[in-house]
């Protein structure tokens, strides 16, 4: 039993009843912003994996926090086992890593043992999220459309093509035109926003009428939905 001699428990630097509150308070408040989440997601993207890793996350800060303590060595060592690991997952909203850094600082309060600065921020910045979802703050109405044309490459299209985008569209832009197929067919995008009245059926109609019955594709509300 020497072995044991210089066998060290550094645990008691914090209490059982520290680690259970901690834990505890991090679980109930990283919930509760995943409620949140769910309740404000309006896309397609929605992910019940993100929204269990949110709470993982926030239990696992407050571990980390609670080793880290008042140690900077410690916090130095954390730092650089962590750096090794790599997310390969992309977000498909913004928004997201903004929960992302919620659900970290709530998880840092609770590990640092600011029990009420974590209650409070967690109900502001939730209220905050709510409001914004159901006033829709800072909503831009201007639907625009993604239209893609193929023609092919023996004749210029271009002017008729402009032709049925004036009659049906506010405005138009080109943004990008290039072959396809081997060089058979042109490919020409535009983003447009339609008339009052037009809809995207009836543009698609006109522009296979002009453009020798070849593909054309209208993509609508690409601004407000995550594919």
């Amino acid at each position: 039993m020497d072995f044991l001699t210089g066998f060290n428990d550094l645990s008691a630097e914090f209490s059982v009843a520290d680690i259970a509150i901690s834990l505890t308070l991090s679980f109930i408040l990283s919930c509760a912003i995943g409620v949140v989440y769910r309740r404000t997601h309006q896309n397609v993207s929605y992910s019940q994996s993100y929204v269990q890793t949110l709470i993982v996350m926030g239990l696992v800060i407050s571990v980390i926090m609670l080793i880290v303590g008042s140690n900077v060595a410690r916090a130095f060592a954390l730092v650089g086992a962590l750096s090794i690991i790599r997310f390969r997952n992309a977000l498909k909203e913004t928004r997201d890593v903004g929960y992302i850094f919620l659900v970290m600082g709530v998880g840092m309060a609770c590990g640092t043992r600011f029990y009420l600065l974590a209650i409070i921020a967690t109900v502001v910045v939730c209220l905050v999220l709510l409001i914004m979802h159901r006033f829709n703050w800072f909503h831009h109405n201007v639907q625009r459309q993604v239209v893609k044309v193929h023609v092919p490459t023996d004749e210029d299209y271009t002017g008729r093509i402009d032709d049925v985008l004036i009659r049906n569209t506010d405005e138009f832009e080109q943004v990008s035109m290039e072959t396809i197929r081997g060089g058979a067919l042109i490919e020409t995008t535009y983003t447009v926003r339609l008339k009052k009245g037009r809809t995207p059926a009836g543009l698609l109609g006109e522009l296979r009428d002009v453009t020798a019955g070849q593909q054309v594709t209208v993509l609508t509300g690409y601004d407000q939905t995550d594919l």
